[in-house]
């Protein structure tokens, strides 16, 4: 699954170099079955947005979605209806 642009901009500046690429390579193998066919960029972005830029965070997170992708928005606050507006607060619209 394609990771956008603004994701990965993103992801260059909050994560270490060495883990920025990991946290993409482990984005764009998430699939759409795994997302229950959500926006990919929403559920992406929830995965890393509440990081800190920590590895071991983004880690956690990523086992959160194999439970259950609701959670991920839920927890990074991209659950509700006012999410992409949220999204393009987060990386710019």
């Amino acid at each position: 699954m394609e990771v956008s642009t603004r994701l990965s901009r993103w992801v260059a500046r909050v994560f270490e170099p060495g883990s920025a690429e990991r946290v993409l390579e482990a984005l764009a193998a998430i699939s759409a079955d795994q997302i229950g066919h959500q926006d990919a960029e929403r559920v992406q972005a929830a995965l890393v947005v509440r990081t800190g830029g920590q590895w071991n965070r983004f880690v956690e997170m990523r086992e959160l979605l194999d439970s259950d992708w609701r959670d991920v928005l839920v927890d990074a606050g991209l659950g509700d209806d006012d999410w992409r507006i949220r999204l393009d607060a987060l990386l710019g619209g």
